[in-house]
């Protein structure tokens, strides 16, 4: 399973928290690109409640993971 920010941004909106295959539904429905429904399908617990993207990718960059200060904008 590799997970980019790109791939990631397309399960932004989802519809959290959500399992396995309302996560597989939400990708389709969207038109997300068929690396995130592969990436989907590779998770093994077809019952576990996902939280978040950290849930599937637990190394998601966080805001604090970048230099950008919104303050001074």
């Amino acid at each position: 399973m590799v997970w980019t920010l790109e791939l990631a941004s397309k399960l932004e909106d989802a519809p959290w928290p959500a399992t396995k295959d309302e996560l597989l539904d939400y990708a389709s429905r969207t038109g997300a690109p068929i690396e995130v429904i592969e990436n989907l399908n590779e998770l093994e617990d077809e019952e576990e409640i996902y939280e978040s993207i950290e849930d599937l990718w637990p190394d998601f960059p966080s805001k604090d993971d970048f230099f950008f200060n919104e303050e001074e904008y």
